[in-house]
């Protein structure tokens, strides 16, 4: 027999739990470019563009936005956030730089520095995965099943924007994937492609930090359908023709590379 006291308790608990499965987290997403900078002839340092009036060492080492993860209990998307006034007013010296930086990843062999994730949309109730991506300029629309991962629970726990987090590794070929996540948010789901956990995912650490999602705040309760709806931009392809694609980017990459030297 349940106690009025005991059923006080699940009374009181009932609302916190329904609404730690419904809201959105906000994340810092950094990626790292994987390309290397010139050396100037006969060795040395880098050859970062010469800037009158301003250090040399302000060379952008990768990318840095916001994006934002809309989720419920069995749905969730993520978005990036759009850029504040603050970012969206440069310098010139950070426009130069930037520019210096777009033309270095179009000559760059690595897929890291030529694909953005701008949307992904992940359905738990049916095991689906959509997927908006930026390829060397051109925005793809991929549909199919979700990622799946094979996570171990490695044992640590720790305390992470007030809740508690437990971590769990996996790999993907031979890269490291870290993800701290948390039970107290009872959603399988997580920024970009990672999920699969039971718990909100709050922290991952790709190849040893290389790219990383960070969430740094966390919004519980009710959201609007539409906020998530499944991105519908780009062009759709399946993962094999996507796949195809980019190997075939890379490769010209790779061979006028080789024709310069």
């Amino acid at each position: 027999m349940i106690t009025r006291s005991v059923l006080a308790l699940i009374l009181l608990v009932l609302p916190v739990a329904a609404s730690a499965q419904e809201g959105s987290i906000r994340y810092d997403h950094s990626v790292t470019y994987a390309f290397e900078l010139p050396q100037r002839p006969g060795g040395g340092s880098d050859a970062r563009p010469q800037m009158r009036g301003g250090p040399q060492n302000q060379f952008p080492t990768g990318t840095a936005r916001t994006v934002v993860l809309s989720f419920n209990a069995t749905e969730s998307v993520m978005r990036a956030e759009a850029p504040g006034e603050e970012q969206a007013e440069r310098s010139e010296m950070d426009t130069r730089m930037a520019g210096f930086a777009a033309r270095m990843r179009m000559s760059s062999t690595s897929r890291s520095d030529h694909e953005t994730l701008l949307a992904a949309h992940a359905n738990n109730a049916d095991a689906t995965f959509t997927e908006s991506l930026d390829f060397m300029g051109r925005t793809f629309l991929i549909r199919g099943p979700s990622p799946t991962y094979e996570w171990v629970f490695v044992g640590e726990q720790s305390e992470f924007l007030g809740y508690m987090v437990q971590k769990a590794i996996t790999r993907r070929d031979t890269t490291l994937i870290e993800a701290w996540f948390t039970p107290e948010i009872p959603v399988s789901a997580g920024p970009g492609q990672y999920g699969g956990l039971p718990g909100m995912i709050l922290v991952v650490s790709v190849d040893g930090g290389s790219e990383l999602y960070s969430a740094t705040d966390i919004d519980l309760g009710p959201i609007e359908p539409e906020a998530l709806a499944a991105p519908e931009e780009g062009d759709e392809v399946s993962r094999e023709e996507y796949e195809q694609i980019v190997e075939e980017k890379l490769a010209e990459i790779q061979s006028t590379r080789r024709r310069r030297r």
